[in-house]
């Protein structure tokens, strides 16, 4: 049969380090420092943590703050707006592409053949004016783009 003996480890006899049970309840009525002098030196710790300490620092705590579902809920939430909002500037950046060069390839030509016509229209009022006013100053003379009269019966 096995026989177990316990072997001792001198690793867990020893004391570890740091404030001892007992000194924890201690209190020092007689002490020199007062309470005043207490929050100043704390004060001053503090501010030098603070200082110490960068804004990336600060936001990892605040993880250890939030709890797992709610970080989880927040992060499900953030990933779908910054989906959402990453496909609606993509729809509409192709939306734009396909309008812009659209109205390149149908709009210049139809601006300029419209330019085109008005100018035609322009050219036609001016020979015309020109017509009538010929006809003003010559008032016996028939115009030679007037249709000829036809005999009469």
């Amino acid at each position: 049969m096995v026989q177990l003996t316990e072997v001792p480890d001198e690793h867990y006899d020893e004391k570890q380090q740091g404030p001892q049970e007992d000194d924890a309840y201690y209190t020092d009525t007689d002490s020199s420092i007062t309470d005043d002098d207490a929050s100043e030196a704390s004060e001053t710790s503090s501010v030098a943590d603070l200082e110490s300490e960068s804004l990336y620092n600060r936001i990892v705590a605040l993880k250890d703050i939030i709890p797992p579902g709610r970080r989880a809920q927040l992060s499900r939430s953030f990933n779908s707006t910054y989906g959402l909002v990453s496909s609606g500037l993509s729809f509409g950046g192709k939306t734009m592409w396909v309008l812009s060069t659209s109205a390149l390839l149908l709009g210049v030509p139809y601006v300029l053949a419209w330019q085109e016509e008005q100018q035609v229209i322009e050219m036609e009022k001016e020979m015309q004016m020109q017509q009538n006013l010929n006809e003003l100053i010559t008032p016996g003379s028939k115009s030679s783009m007037a249709p000829p009269e036809l005999p009469k019966r």
